[in-house]
């Protein structure tokens, strides 16, 4: 094989170092992503065992570096320090209406909102990379396949022949674009939809915290 790349011609060749370079940054990005989705998970459960096991908002916050990795955390922080902050407001103006509670309550789930599309980013970054590798790369592979077997045309033409000892070796050069396109592609496919699935299963992890959370502080407002 290695005798058929050194072969090959120019434009092969640049096709190969292109999938080459999408194989290497994809596999890359495979490593990186599976420790990042681990840990996340990981901490999550944690977290969330932890957050229900305790009974004050305070006690859980003073536990957060425990799970430095979770989403939840995240959401967590920023929710508990807005409400502290619109708390810190309400006693300086001696504001203790209903309709400040409520105000409270809206500005804690945009402050979810904004720490969820945050988190969310962070954990799709780099996705969009393997779907580009996935649908891209075959195609690549395909485009150096052609161009390789134009050559191959071309090379029988000038002989004159079309024997298989002239047909052979440029069919061959040609072949090994689609093989390389394929290798890049298909873990990058699999790896694509597997993040996805996981991501997918965070962010509904965060949408149902974010509403647990937001319940808790309409009944602390309710309350007091």
């Amino acid at each position: 094989m290695l005798e058929l790349i050194w072969n090959a011609g120019p434009v092969v060749k640049l096709v190969l170092l292109i999938l080459v370079y999408f194989s290497v940054v994809s596999w890359t990005i495979i490593l990186y992503k599976i420790r990042v989705i681990q840990r996340a998970m990981r901490d999550s459960d944690a977290f969330l065992e932890a957050f229900w096991s305790k009974k004050r908002l305070d006690a859980v916050a003073q536990d957060l570096k425990q799970y430095p990795d979770s989403p939840l955390t995240s959401l967590f922080r920023e929710g508990y320090q807005e409400l502290l902050k619109v708390q810190r407001v309400q006693n300086d103006s001696e504001v203790q209406s209903f309709t400040a509670g409520l105000s409270a309550a809206d500005n804690v789930s945009r402050a979810l909102r904004r720490a969820s599309t945050k988190e969310t980013y962070r954990l799709e970054k780099y996705l969009t990379f393997l779907a580009t590798t996935g649908s891209t790369a075959p195609f690549i592979g395909l485009f150096g396949t052609v161009w390789g077997i134009m050559g191959s045309f071309h090379g029988i033409s000038k002989m004159g022949s079309a024997s298989l000892a002239v047909v052979a070796p440029g069919i061959s050069e040609a072949l090994i674009a689609t093989a390389i396109g394929l290798i890049a592609a298909i873990p990058a496919v699999v790896a694509y939809n597997h993040f996805l699935n996981k991501v997918n299963i965070l962010i509904g992890e965060m949408d149902n915290f974010s509403q647990e959370f937001l319940n808790i502080v309409e009944y602390m407002v309710r309350r007091d």
